[in-house]
């Protein structure tokens, strides 16, 4: 996905504020990629190169006030509560980060439990894990690399 910015906005030291952040406490590994004669920031989501974030400068940048979100699921309740503790500790000393806890919501066959959290970013992430009542483990993808070419 792009994130696109106001032009001027990816400087050296806001580069840096969002690796400080995402780095320690989603593990996304940041590098800098010159993407269509701009400089831009690549936020790295896992160990394939699957899943990414760009951070490009425009003249028309992304305007998500509302709780636009992308959802980051987590394997256990566990991992959700500590990366919640992750980001209230960064909060406690950086107001920007933004936090909306949610009550554990049981649906159907399963409970959710999540928060939302924003910075620096023009989107929220739903921090979330999905746990079925019987126990069983969810179903999930995983990535394949593609067979090579002979």
């Amino acid at each position: 996905m792009e994130l696109t910015f106001p032009r001027g906005t990816l400087t050296p030291e806001f580069r840096a504020e969002v690796d400080a952040f995402y780095g320690p406490i989603f593990g996304w590994r940041a590098i800098d990629t010159p993407v269509m004669g701009q400089s831009c920031h690549l936020l790295l989501l896992d160990d394939h190169v699957g899943q990414f974030l760009l951070l490009a400068e425009s003249d028309a940048p992304i305007s998500s006030p509302g709780y636009d979100h992308l959802g980051l699921l987590q394997d256990t309740r566990a991992e959700v509560d500590s990366i919640l503790e992750q980001c209230l500790a960064f909060q406690a000393h950086d107001d920007r980060v933004k936090i909306k806890q949610y009550k554990d919501d049981p649906t159907g066959s399963m409970t959710i439990h999540a928060f939302y959290v924003k910075y620096l970013l023009p989107i929220w992430f739903d921090v979330q894990s999905m746990e079925r009542h019987d126990g069983q483990p969810l179903p999930g993808w995983t990535y394949q690399a593609p067979a090579p070419v002979a």
